[in-house]
Formats: C-alpha cells, structure tokens, sequence
C-alpha cells in the first residue's frame, strides 16, 4: 500500500506546500513592508473631537542642542559612534560612507573621490554641529534622497556626544 511512488508524493505535496507558505510570506512582507514610500504628504482618514482638557500642560522641551553640546562627553560619543562605525572611519580613509575624522565645519560633499548623493544639499553648505545635529536626528528626513540608509539618532543627548566625539577627532 505504501510504494514509492506514494511517498513521493506525499513528499511532493509537503515541500510545495511549504514553497508557496514561503512565496506568500514574502510577497505579505513586501506589500505590507513599514517604513517608506509614502512620503511626507499623507491623508488623515478621520479625526476624533475631543474637548479640551484645560489646564493641560504643554510638552516640557529638554535643554537645547548648543547647551548639550557644551557640556557633551566625547567617550560617550565615541560608544555612539560604534552606530556609524559599520560605513564610516576615523582614520581619514572612506568605507561605505565617507570619512569623518575632520568632519565638523567640512564643506558638505567636500571628500574627494568619495560619490555623494547630492541630496545633502538640503542641509546647508559646511557640517557645524548644528547641522550635523538636524541630519543626525533623521537622516531621510533633512536630506530627502540621500542613500545613508541609517534611520537617524531620536536622543538629542547621544547626537550631542556624538558630535563632541567628531571635534575631538582631528585629521
């Protein structure tokens, strides 16, 4: 009752069943993927009117980047740094992404040899602290179309170490 011919089937049915789990699994994760493609611009679908609270008190704003970055710990930043550490160097030669050893008020797109997206543009003409501050903060969002695909430091105080760390780094 049980041949090989029966077998191989069986067989047959289990690792075609398992391909097309695994074909729908990845067209699910690229249809459904998060992250990208919509762009700034997005519809809200509904709003919901509440009332107001009264008396609520607006978010509380932390220190700023300029008084951060005053009293910022450059061995911190260097731990930070092990983040960009996967494309970037400080030792003046250029990996993925260019070098950054010297970076703080570097012209933009200023590393020879070294092919840039052009879309740094969008961030001002030299890298001051201040801009390094808003890029680091959201990389895709303060230069749209630059190919860094990192997603950006959220904490002001770590892109603060982070850019104590870059001053201290000398060419």
């Amino acid at each position: 009752m049980l041949d090989t011919m029966t077998f191989t089937k069986v067989l047959g049915g289990f690792c075609g069943a398992f391909l097309i789990f695994l074909l729908g699994k990845w067209v699910a994760e690229e249809v459904y993927a998060m992250g990208g493609g919509h762009g700034d611009e997005h519809a809200q679908g509904y709003v919901i009117e509440v009332a107001d609270a009264g008396g609520a008190a607006e978010e509380e704003e932390g220190p700023d980047f300029a008084t951060l970055l005053a009293s910022a710990d450059a061995g911190k930043g260097e731990r930070v740094f092990k983040k960009c550490a996967a494309c970037h160097k400080v030792d003046g030669e250029d990996a993925t992404g260019p070098h950054l050893n010297g970076v703080i008020d570097r012209a933009i797109g200023s590393v020879a040899g070294f092919n840039y997206s052009g879309a740094l543009s969008a961030v001002g003409d030299v890298w001051s602290p201040e801009n390094l501050n808003v890029f680091l903060e959201n990389p895709k969002g303060a230069a749209p179309g630059t190919s860094m695909g990192f997603a950006g430091l959220r904490k002001v105080e770590d892109r603060a170490h982070l850019v104590a760390y870059l001053q201290s780094v000398s060419n």
